[in-house]
This record gives structure tokens, C-alpha cells and sequence, in this order.
């Protein structure tokens, strides 16, 4: 095909290459799980030099590299060795915004499956992966620890300039105690208490999920400002703080497994609390956003949704909440502060 911008191909090719963006997906998952940048860390080689050690066919494994050299995530040198670029050392085992963990949580048959039955979740508006695996997408990594632990990877990277964003654009001063409702590794506490020195926070949320929250707060620095309490959001919250986060937790649900949250939260704090969900707010119209995309993901996995300024007002009323602002940050995602209606 032709060099040149996508909007300068035919409609029907710019709409053929979105229907085969899957290609490029699996040909980065593969690299993924194969450990390819990790073979690659140390220099240069060709298929040939690595086949053995990685147990794969050599020719096949040439073939992957040099289409991965056309991504940009490698490059081929003399001899057909081929060497890491910038993109490809994003890819290495614990390479800051953990890419590798992401790409091969969002690429391995569980998380496709999802996909898998987008239509079922389209007629229906129920999670597809739950009709491929028959149990709840959160429930399903309470029972598999190590998709648990990518999974939680893959938020941190992907919501890695959200904390210092988000710390930046609210005042937290104000508060003596925050509590960050669902915030499994405390990845978003870390980033507010890291810049505010006055409060303290609570991390709360269910058992597995807090695992590696202690090895994060300890390398944040915050670990002795930072109380974890583990249970279940859908029955209660720790109470009497004044202000409560929620940073991509109300996305994660349908909308009445939202209010029982909410109103969980509502009853638990005190009167002057304020109530802090970190979300990607929709533009209406036309208009580009990554949380588009997004609201397809929660969709087929989880059932719940992102949403617009005008649905979250409606959500939040039902929840005996007043919405008060909505305060932008420097990330794609924005902090919709409310308090008690």
C-alpha cells in the first residue's frame, strides 16, 4: 500500500485498516509474551541466536521481528540482528508505565473474550465476558491472582500521569483524612499525599486486590501516612472522613451497582465531606476523546460505562448528591466533585 496519511486513503480503506487494527495487536502481544525486549536487553540478535533459548521456530520468529521493525518497536541492524528501539524498550519486564503487562492482560484469551461477544453485549447491555466465562469480570480476577496482578499493572500505566495530574489541579489541603474507596494498589493516594504533606489517607478496598499496595506506599514514600482497610464497597466504606476519591471506580459498574456504592459513601461521611470521582467526563458531539473508546471496553467487560457532565449530575442526584464542579486536569480524565444534596 501507499506511503501517506490515513485520511488520505479511499473511506473504504481507512475503514478496511480499522477492522484490521487486530493485526497489529496480536503481532505486539505476541512480543509481549514471548519476552522479546527482554532478549533483546543486552543487544542486537537475530531469530536465529534466540529461537533456541525461546523455544521457538526460527524462521516464524525472524518474520515477527521484522514486522515488529516496521512498527517502530525494533530495528534491523546488519546480519539480521535486530536491536531495540525506544518503543521496544518500553516493552521490557518492569519498564516504567508497565506496557508489557498491559498488552499481554489486554491480549490474552480471557480479556479477548470479552470482545469476543461484543455483539451479545450490544442487543443485550450485559458484559460479553461474563457470558463467555459465566462469573463477573472483577470476581473472575478475585480467583486468578496473576491476571489480577497485570491487571493491576495495566492501570497503573495506563492512569500513570492521572495522580500527579489530579494532585495538581485540586486543592487537597483541606483534608485531614482522604479515603481512596477501590484503590487497589494506592497508586492515586500515593500521588495526592505525595504533594500534600497535611492529610492522611485510608486505602481501602477488597483483600486481594491490596496485595501489592504495600510495596507501592513504601517506594511512594507514604506508607506511614496511609492506613489500609480491606472489605466491600457494596456493603460499606470507612466512615467519618471528609473526603472520599474514587478514581475509575464508578466506571467500572452498571448503574443501580453505582448508587449502592454512592449511597454507601453518601451515609458514610461526614456532613461537610466532599466526594471526588477521578473519570474521563465525555464531550458531547463529535468530538475525539479517549474515553469513547474506553466506555466500549466497560461495556463488554465490566457492563458499566463512562459518561457525559449531564449523566453524571443524574447519577449523582439519585445518589443524594449536589454535583459542584468539574475541575479538569492535564490527564484525559477530570475530578467531578459533589456533596451531600
Amino acid at each position: 500500500m501507499a506511503n501517506g496519511k490515513p485520511d488520505d486513503f479511499p473511506p473504504h480503506v481507512q475503514v478496511i485498516q480499522m477492522g484490521r487494527a487486530y493485526v497489529v495487536a496480536r503481532t505486539v502481544y505476541a512480543a509481549a509474551k514471548l519476552g522479546l525486549a527482554d532478549q533483546l536487553a543486552s543487544g542486537p540478535k537475530s531469530a536465529a541466536q534466540l529461537a533456541g533459548s525461546m523455544r521457538v521456530h526460527p524462521p516464524s520468529l525472524h518474520r515477527l521481528m521484522r514486522t515488529l521493525a516496521s512498527l517502530g518497536i525494533l530495528t534491523e541492524q546488519a546480519q539480521q540482528r535486530f536491536a531495540l528501539t525506544k518503543l521496544g524498550e518500553a516493552l521490557k519486564t518492569g519498564a516504567p508505565g508497565s506496557a508489557r503487562s498491559s498488552v499481554i492482560f489486554s491480549g490474552s484469551p480471557s480479556s479477548q473474550s470479552g470482545w469476543d461477544n461484543m455483539i451479545y453485549s450490544i442487543e443485550t447491555g450485559r458484559p460479553g465476558f461474563e457470558k463467555a466465562h459465566g462469573i463477573a469480570f472483577f470476581d473472575y480476577l478475585a480467583h486468578h491472582p496473576e491476571e489480577a496482578s497485570l491487571f493491576s499493572e495495566m492501570m497503573v500505566g495506563l492512569n500513570n500521569e492521572e495522580p500527579a495530574a489530579v494532585a495538581a489541579a485540586y486543592d487537597f489541603s483541606v483534608f485531614e483524612t482522604i479515603v481512596d474507596v477501590g484503590g487497589a494498589t494506592g497508586n492515586m493516594l500515593a500521588g495526592i499525599l505525595s504533594r500534600q504533606a497535611g492529610p492522611r489517607g485510608i486505602l481501602f478496598d477488597r483483600p486481594h486486590v491490596v496485595t501489592d499496595a504495600p510495596t507501592l506506599l513504601e517506594a511512594k514514600g507514604v506508607n506511614n501516612r496511609v492506613t489500609i482497610k480491606t472489605g466491600d464497597f457494596f456493603k460499606s466504606v470507612p466512615t467519618g472522613a471528609n473526603a472520599y476519591i474514587l478514581s475509575h471506580i464508578i466506571h467500572d459498574w452498571n448503574e443501580d451497582q453505582c448508587l449502592t456504592i454512592l449511597r454507601n459513601v453518601r451515609e458514610a461521611m461526614s456532613p461537610a465531606g466532599r466526594l471526588l470521582l477521578v473519570e474521563m467526563v465525555l464531550p458531547v458531539g463529535d468530538m475525539p476523546h479517549p474515553g469513547k473508546m474506553l466506555d466500549m471496553a466497560m461495556l463488554v467487560n465490566m457492563g458499566g460505562q463512562e459518561r457525559t457532565e449531564a449523566e453524571y449530575h443524574s447519577l449523582l442526584s439519585k445518589a443524594g448528591f449536589l454535583l459542584t464542579q468539574i475541575v479538569p486536569t492535564s490527564s484525559a480524565a477530570s475530578i467531578v466533585e459533589a456533596v451531600g444534596a
